[in-house]
Formats: structure tokens, sequence, C-alpha cells
């Protein structure tokens, strides 16, 4: 396997946080002796929100959890997270939904989990049957392996075809008491706005509702996770999890916008852009991460439009990966978002290389000071429409004959 080159040296340290304890397993869903089964548990009382993808053709575990988080909070029972990897129980059909029901029945009876409360992920192979049976037999030994500091093995055990391990730990404050985010993701290719094919587990001792974890999740998440693609493709299987223990010594949060919260907030939006940007610079094939910046558009809905535009755009990644600042692509791929756009009002920056303004080329604009800048591992693109003041960055990857080659061979 050919390692990112934006992969570190070593996996951040995650601390332990009050409230969470895991266990992986080598359940050989797929291959052989490689982690694939992840539990986490959450001490009773731990508030869990999540955000799920838009695709039509959601897998199983999907609908599943999607239904978990509305369970009634009975405070008394442990919060499950099961996530399996290898095959990813989608398009399944009936078996499909038996195996999330005893996969959820399992963890009650493993773990005293209200099963209608359990959350569950897969990813892995899309259209094959999960073989839950091997699930089944794996989780009572899990059950008495927990330990409250697995999170690079668990990073890893949710892994297809990433190249490295995806965690980041932050420390903040609520009302002067220390709290901890911690945060994991798996996700390499299938990525595009609406999610992907990307799983990612953000676990505090903070005590904050439900409530106000949704809504701060949802929020940032349009900010991170949808704002990020590696090829347009929208998976089955995405979802993003923020899981609150309570443990922390702070009165309880129900107030979204409580004072209190803005430290945390900081902290919470820096863990989710941590993880966004590693799934990028993990991107099947990739060797260029890139920023898309966005500013003068009528809104700033039209701005991610056309930040979304250029960096879904083939024509845009491939020159980016030949080194090749050809901007007329940039143009090319703003012109084809259906966004308001005047080229007399345009400018087209390569970094801090203007390129065009006002719609003709910048005469002391050289192209060999463009093709020394692509060079860069770490590009932006800057475009200002000139008409309002709507904004967006959205980051993406080039795009690689590696890409080919990694989802040409997938299921050999």
């Amino acid at each position: 396997m050919t390692i990112s080159p934006f992969a570190p040296k070593n996996f951040p340290a995650l601390p332990p946080i009050a409230g969470f304890d895991m266990a992986v397993a080598k359940a050989g869903i797929r291959y052989k002796g490689r982690t694939d089964l992840w539990v986490l548990r959450g001490a009773p009382g731990t508030q869990i929100a999540g955000v799920f993808t838009k695709s039509s053709m959601p897998g199983a575990p999907v609908t599943w959890s999607r239904r978990a988080l509305l369970a009634p909070d009975d405070r008394k029972s442990a919060r499950l997270i099961v996530v399996n990897s290898g095959n990813a129980n989608v398009f399944t059909g009936e078996a499909g939904d038996k195996a999330a029901q005893l996969t959820a029945d399992v963890a009650q009876r493993v773990y005293g989990a209200d099963s209608a409360a359990v959350i569950l992920a897969s990813t892995g192979v899309i259209g094959e049957q999960l073989d839950v049976a091997k699930i089944v037999r794996a989780m009572p030994d899990m059950a008495a392996n927990m330990s409250d500091d697995l999170w690079e093995e668990s990073a890893r055990a949710i892994m297809t075809t990433d190249t490295y391990a995806k965690g980041v730990s932050v420390t903040t404050q609520i009302g002067g008491v220390d709290v901890t985010i911690n945060g994991i993701a798996k996700g390499s290719g299938m990525i595009a706005p609406d999610m992907a094919t990307m799983l990612v587990f953000i676990a505090t001792d903070a005590n904050i509702s439900q409530a106000v974890l949704q809504a701060m999740l949802a929020g940032f998440n349009e900010l991170t996770f949808n704002a990020i693609t590696v090829d347009s493709d929208c998976s089955t299987s995405d979802m993003v999890i923020l899981a609150a223990s309570g443990a922390a010594d702070h009165p309880i949060i129900s107030d979204p916008q409580h004072p209190a919260l803005d430290d945390f907030k900081t902290a919470l939006l820096k863990v989710m852009l941590n993880l966004s940007h590693q799934v990028i610079k993990d991107g099947e094939g990739a060797t260029k991460f890139i920023s898309v910046n966005v500013s003068g558009a009528l809104n700033d809905d039209s701005a991610k439009a056309v930040a979304m535009s250029i960096a879904n755009s083939p024509l845009v990644k491939t020159a980016i990966s030949g080194e090749d600042a050809n901007w007329g692509r940039i143009v090319m791929a703003i012109g084809k978002s259906g966004e308001p756009a005047d080229p007399n009002k345009l400018t087209v920056s390569l970094g801090p290389l203007v390129i065009a303004r006002r719609g003709q080329p910048v005469k002391s604009y050289k192209e060999t000071d463009g093709a020394a800048y692509m060079k860069r591992d770490n590009l932006e693109i800057n475009v200002d429409l000139g008409l309002g003041t709507g904004v967006f960055t959205a980051w993406t990857c080039d795009l690689t004959h590696r890409y080919i080659d990694i989802n040409a061979d997938y299921r050999s």
C-alpha cells in the first residue's frame, strides 16, 4: 500500500475520556488478521447526536441509527456504538435489516445496552451480505476486554482504503472545568458533500444536552465534512456521531447560546476541521491538498456551489496533479456551477499569485511563477466573484492515476 504523503509519523495522543471505554476485534469480516470491529461504550446518561448521508440508498445501519437517536433516553442503560469495516451492510435487503437488528440485540444482551438506542455503522464493499454471525461471535470477548485507552486501535479498526489512522484530541473548558474532545475518522474515497464513505466518531466528557449537541454538530458539519470532496461521490454509509458522557463536573448545558459553550464550540470546530482535512489528505491517490476559497458571491450558498464546482472538477484536479497552472479550467468550473458570475468582475488567484482580474489576464503574472507554485503540496485557489458578500471554503485533493488503480481493483 502506498501511504499518503500527508500521513503523520505517529498517531496523535488521545487520552482516556471519563465515561467511555472500548474494544476492538479481528472478526474476519473480509480480511484475516485485521481488526475490523469496534465497540464504544458510553456510561448511562451519555447523550448522542448524529448527522447522516443524504443518499437515497442508505445502508441498514444508517436507517437504524437515525431511529436510534430518537429512542427514549432511560439514563440507566449504557449507550453503545458498534462499527464494522470490510463489508458495508448496504443494499442487502431484508437480510441487512435483520443483521442490524441482531447486532443491536446482541449488544443489549452482552452489554446491557438498550437495543433501540444502539448506534450502528458499517463500511466496506456494497451489495454483499454481511456475515453478522462473525460480529455476534466476537462481541462477548470484546465485552470482557474493554479499555478506556484504545483510540489508535479503534481508528485502525474502522479503516478500509485509508492509508493511515486518523485521530485528534483537544482540551478546553466549560465554566472553568476542563473537558476533553477526542475524534477518530475513516475516509479516503467516495468522499463528497452530504457526507461520504466516511465514518466519524467524536467523544467528550462534557455535560451537554442532546438537543444542544445536535445543533452544534449539524451547524459545524456544514463547514467541515460537508465542505470536502475527493471524487464527488456521495456514499450510502456515512455518518458523524458526537457523544457526550456528562462526566465532567459542570452543570448541564441546555442552551445552545450559553456563553459557557463558547470555548467548547471553538474546540469542537477545530476537531471537526482537523478530521475533515485528514480525510482529504488521505484521499485515494492524493498528492496535493487544495483549499478553494470563494468570496464576493451573492450569498454563502452561491459561494459554496461555486467552490464545490471547482473542487469537484476532474479537469481542475488533473491539472493540479500534473502541476499545470491551467487557470482556464477554474474559470470553466465557475461557469458550469450555474451560479451568478460576471467575467468582468471576476478575480482568480493561485495562492498569492493574481492571474486574472476583471475578466482579463494580469500582465505581471508569469507562467513560470504559476508552475513553481503548483509544485507545493498545499495549494490555494482563490476566486472573488465581485458580486456580493457571500463566502465559502471547500477542500479537495488532486486526481491521480493512483485513484483509478485503487478503485479498479477494490473488490479484486
